[in-house]
């Protein structure tokens, strides 16, 4: 009897969607987390452990990083951000294999920008600049492949 053997996907083959906005190539997602916060309880007579009960479901900022471009399409979402009306978007992350095909995903819904930061630019290094959009959003949901 033989099973099939299935290998992690690797990090490098991903892409992003916004709405529909057309962005480009991002070097790095962060921020694709979910936790559960707790409460603890001390019940009366059980003094073998503490009852932690969920309370809160908490999301990171999402954190886009990518090279930066002639593309003005963060900029002008974070510049429309300071004045109504706010236009919030759906963000999605989509896991790759290695033939292309869309695997794992994630969207997080509702994000708006609450950062935009430029790149670090030193004369002496020869990397690409950067630039990189935090957002702020209102859940993470596990998307299906198609």
């Amino acid at each position: 009897m033989s099973a099939e053997r299935t290998d992690p996907y690797r990090g490098f083959r991903f892409h992003v969607e916004i709405d529909d906005l057309i962005v480009g190539g991002f070097s790095e997602v962060s921020g694709l987390e979910v936790e559960v916060r707790t409460e603890e309880y001390e019940e009366g007579g059980v003094n073998g452990f503490v009852h932690k009960l969920p309370t809160r479901v908490q999301h990171p900022n999402l954190v886009l990083e990518r090279g930066l471009t002639d593309s003005t399409v963060f900029w002008d979402w974070i510049e429309a951000t300071t004045s109504p009306p706010v236009t919030r978007r759906n963000v999605r992350v989509l896991v790759l294999d290695s033939l292309g095909q869309e695997t794992w995903g994630w969207e997080c819904r509702e994000a708006l920008p609450v950062q935009w930061s430029g790149p670090t630019l030193q004369a002496d290094q020869g990397t690409v600049a950067l630039e990189s959009l935090e957002l702020v959003h209102r859940g993470i949901s596990r998307m299906r492949p198609p």
